[in-house]
C-alpha cells in the first residue's frame, strides 16, 4: 500500500451541475445531473483526468461541458477526494476536484462515453450515485448553501519595484510579466461571469482587470477604499463595501498586498471562517470568496496564472 501512494498520481476535476426547478427555496427544488457511462454501466457525477498544461478548474469546466452538453457557471469549491485508482500496471492514486457548477443553456447528446444523463432531486441523488467519493461530494454540495454569491478578490499583477519608481506610485504601472498575469486572470475570471468589477485607484491595479473588463463587457468602477493609501482609515468602510458585492451575481475587487490579508482575515473572522494556515496573496492571485447573502462561508485559492 505505502509503494502504491508514492506513484505518481493521477490527477482529475468535475463538477455537481445543478439547476432550480419550481419555486421552492434552499436545497428544495435543486436538480444534479448524474451521468451514466455504459463501459461501466455506472452513475456518476460529471469528471475526468485533466490534459497537458491543463488546470483542475479548466479540466472541471471541460468535461461537465463533453459530458453532458450544458454550459457551467462555476461556483464554491467542493474540495477533492483521494483514492487509489486499480490499473494493469497496479494501483495508483488519484485526485479528483470538485467545483458547484450551475446550469447554463445546453443539451444532451449520447455519445460513446456517456450515453445518458439523469436530472435528479437532490434528495434523491446520493442514493443513485454508484460510488463512495461521488457521494461524498455530494454531501458536501448539499451542506451548505445552494445559492451563492462569488467574491473573486485579486491582488494586482507584477509591476516593477517600487524602489526604482522615481514618480507617483499611483501612477506605477504593470511590467511585462503583470500584462500576461493580467491576460490570464481575464482567462479565468472571465468564467464566472462577473457583473461587478472595482479596483483601488491605482494604474497597476486598473490595469490588472481591464482585460477582463474587455473580455466581460462589465466597466472597471475605482474606489479607494480598496488602495493601501485609503484602506487603512476606513478599514470598516472597505469590509462593508465587499459584503455589498455579493448583490447579483459575481464580483471582482482588485486591491494591494499591504491591504489583502487583513481584510480578507476581517471578514473571516467576523463570519468564523478559518484562515488557511498557508495563506498568502502573491502578486495576480486570486482569493475566491463565497457568500449566502452577505455572510461569508468559505474560501477558495488561484494561484498566479502561469505565463
Amino acid at each position: 500500500m505505502d509503494e502504491e501512494l508514492k506513484r505518481p498520481e493521477i490527477r482529475a476535476a468535475g463538477g455537481v451541475l445543478w439547476r432550480r426547478r419550481g419555486r421552492a427555496k434552499g436545497a428544495n427544488g435543486v436538480e444534479v445531473v448524474l451521468i451514466h457511462r455504459p463501459q461501466y454501466d455506472d452513475w456518476s457525477l460529471p469528471k475526468g483526468k485533466l490534459e497537458p498544461g491543463e488546470t483542475a478548474f479548466e479540466a472541471a469546466l471541460r468535461e461537465v461541458w463533453e459530458e453532458t452538453g450544458y454550459q457551467a457557471l462555476p461556483g464554491r469549491s467542493l474540495g477533492k477526494v483521494r483514492y487509489l485508482k486499480a490499473s494493469r500496471n497496479g494501483a495508483r492514486p488519484k485526485v479528483t476536484r470538485f467545483w458547484a457548477m450551475k446550469a447554463g443553456p445546453g443539451s444532451f447528446e449520447p455519445g460513446n462515453e456517456v450515453d445518458r444523463i439523469r436530472w435528479t432531486p437532490l434528495a434523491e441523488a446520493r442514493d443513485l450515485l454508484t460510488y463512495p467519493t461521488d457521494r461524498e461530494i455530494l454531501g458536501r454540495f448539499a451542506s451548505q448553501p445552494v445559492d451563492t454569491r462569488l467574491l473573486l478578490l485579486v491582488r494586482h499583477g507584477s509591476a516593477g519595484q517600487r524602489s526604482k519608481w522615481k514618480k507617483d506610485d499611483r501612477l506605477r504601472p504593470l511590467d511585462a510579466k503583470g500584462k500576461e498575469q493580467a491576460s490570464g486572470l481575464a482567462r479565468l475570471l472571465v468564467r464566472f461571469a462577473p457583473r461587478h468589477i472595482i479596483s483601488a485607484d491605482f494604474v497597476r491595479c486598473v490595469q490588472t482587470v481591464e482585460p477582463l473588463s474587455h473580455s466581460a463587457g462589465v466597466p472597471v468602477t475605482e474606489d479607494p477604499l480598496l488602495s493601501e493609501l485609503g484602506y487603512p482609515r476606513r478599514r470598516e468602510a472597505a469590509v462593508e463595501l465587499m459584503r455589498s458585492l455579493t448583490n447579483g451575481g459575481a464580483a471582482v475587487a482588485c486591491s494591494q498586498g499591504d491591504v489583502i490579508p487583513d481584510l480578507l482575515g476581517r471578514l473571516a473572522e467576523a463570519d468564523r471562517v478559518p484562515l488557511p494556515e498557508d495563506f498568502a496573496a502573491p502578486k495576480g492571485s486570486v482569493w475566491s470568496l463565497s457568500f449566502s447573502g452577505t455572510k461569508l462561508f468559505g474560501m477558495e485559492y488561484f494561484p498566479p496564472p502561469t505565463p
